[in-house]
């Protein structure tokens, strides 16, 4: 392991423990209200922006949890750089010749 993912580590354990804590307090929240957040949901109008708002906080607390797990488990993502291939050269067909039209009059 590096110098840097031992530095991470206890962090990404603490972040992974608060994202956790934080997608269940969401989740026990949801359920525990589900009358109030339906009818809340169904009003129309501006109201009906609420549900997408509520999944993409939904999404950022799971995905911040999760980022934050693989982390903790010492598990990154590979930052492997490769050099820009150099565009192929693609040969071009033989142009054919035009057909000409001979009109006698």
């Amino acid at each position: 392991m590096s110098v840097t993912t031992e530095i991470n580590k206890p962090k990404a354990i603490l972040r992974t423990v608060m994202y956790g804590a934080v997608s269940a307090a969401m989740l026990v929240a949801v359920f525990s209200h589900t009358d109030a957040i339906t009818s809340l949901f169904s009003l129309g109008g501006i109201y009906a922006a609420l549900p997408i708002a509520t999944v993409f906080a939904f999404s950022f607390a799971h995905g911040a949890f999760a980022s934050n797990l693989w982390s903790a488990l010492g598990i990154e993502a590979t930052t492997k750089k490769t050099a820009p291939r150099p565009a192929e050269s693609v040969p071009r067909p033989a142009q054919r010749p035009r057909a000409r039209l001979r009109m006698s009059a």
